[in-house]
């Protein structure tokens, strides 16, 4: 019998990727599914970057590089995020890995000891809680509010520092997945004040840094003091469409950068340097096709609010920032006895035999996103268009959400929502 470690017993994946392998079963099977349930990019990897990493297999950039990165990368990020970020960032500052979401492992492995408490504002990216538990350290979960859209509070983490036994980190992420509130230069600064002068390490996820629709992206690295309490993680996924090619930095103090780049080295490493000459390029060259990328996402992310805002029962209001939309579902759920990721699946494989869409319920990402839907925008206009069309006939399908629950009993919802 295969016997495997505690954490392997605990851990659990990140929900988009089991929708998606869904989505896509269905589909080889016939049924037509518009896919807003996964955070991609439905264009093509901007140009410059293209040719970089075309030029390097031909020139054979193929092999082993520092583990911290090349230094022509590490030196192009540095001066991308003082240009447009304002803060001041060196090569040393910079360590790459692939794509930002490695960072949350080696930033728990830098900083955490088992014991540790960690603040996590939930709804929260899933696979936050597994990289805190591989530490043995204990997550604290306190909900962002739709109220203040979203925003992360200072008057959290100062509750966090004084009743915690243990507070030694905080998971914070703007703009935010999966609800797309977008902390202010307010919001940051007064955080900041917060965490100056103790030991905390803050965990700052910024991949959505060029998707802000209302007012600009801020770093708390900015914030004076904050490269002694910060690493700040980025990617290419989303602005330059490099989901794919998996490559990402993070910025931080000297010190820090150094000993993740021995915890790379331990593990994988290094990054792909293919990879590295194709992002410096995007950095350095396709910032206008970026910028028109990001255009894009935003006329896709308000035709969607616009086209959702036409469902009975359904609440939604433009995001701050990102390419997805959290709208309350809370009284539809109510009134057809349906947790929301039940009725993100149903809408997926119950409400039509020929024709589904497939989206997330906000459990997925942490009980405070119950009662919410996450919707992405990486599809065409005309396949968003006719997702949100089909969405008031699929409400109305009583009998099928019935016969679904029949067959997903764990669906049911057992308490209703609170509805304010």
């Amino acid at each position: 019998m295969i016997r495997f470690s505690e954490l392997a017993g605990q851990l659990t994946a990140e929900t988009a990727f089991t929708v998606l392998a869904m989505a896509r079963a269905l589909k080889a099977r016939g049924k037509d599914v518009v896919e807003l349930e996964i955070g991609d990019s439905p264009f093509p990897t901007t140009p410059h970057a293209s040719a970089a990493g075309i030029r390097a297999i031909e020139e054979n950039q193929t092999g082993y590089c520092p583990s911290m990165g090349l230094p022509q990368f590490r030196e192009a990020a540095a001066r991308s995020v003082t240009d447009e970020f304002g803060y001041p960032a060196s090569a040393e500052n910079v360590v790459v890995a692939s794509g930002a979401k490695p960072f949350e492992q080696y930033f728990a492995e830098a900083f955490l000891d088992p014991g540790d408490g960690v603040l996590v504002f939930s709804p929260q990216f899933p696979t936050y809680v597994p990289n805190i538990a591989r530490r043995g350290a204990r997550p604290l979960l306190v909900p962002l509010r739709v109220e203040d859209a979203f925003r992360p509070r200072a008057e959290d983490v100062r509750r966090f520092l004084e009743t915690d036994p243990r507070p030694r980190a905080v998971f914070l992420n703007s703009p935010h997945n999966p609800t797309g509130g977008v902390a202010t230069a307010e919001d940051l600064a007064a955080i900041a004040d917060v965490v100056r002068g103790t030991d905390l390490m803050v965990f700052s996820d910024e991949p959505y840094c060029h998707m802000v629709w209302s007012g600009r992206h801020t770093s708390i690295l900015s914030q004076p003091g904050m490269f002694e309490h910060a690493v700040a993680a980025y990617t290419f996924s989303k602005s330059y469409s490099m989901s794919g090619w998996r490559i990402g930095f993070a910025v931080a103090h000297p010190e820090v950068a150094e000993m993740i780049g021995k915890l790379i080295n331990t593990t994988a490493s290094c990054s792909p340097p293919l990879a590295q000459w194709a992002a410096r390029a995007a950095l350095e060259r396709d910032r206008e096709t970026r910028d028109e990328y990001m255009g894009r996402f935003r006329a896709k992310v308000e035709r969607l609010c616009q086209g959702l805002k036409r469902v009975e029962g359904l609440g939604v209001s433009m995001p701050a920032g990102t390419f997805y939309v959290f709208p309350d579902v809370r009284r539809i759920c109510n009134r057809l006895g349906i947790t929301s990721h039940g009725l993100a699946l149903y809408l997926l494989e119950g409400a039509d035999d020929a024709f589904g869409v497939a989206c997330l319920g906000g459990e997925c990402f942490g009980d405070a996103g119950a009662g919410f839907l996450r919707f992405s925008c990486a599809e065409p206009d005309d396949r968003i268009d006719r997702a949100v069309a089909f969405l008031p006939e699929a409400l109305t399908r009583t009998d099928r959400v019935r016969r679904y629950l029949g067959e997903n009993p764990k669906f049911a919802l057992r308490e209703p929502y609170p509805v304010g």
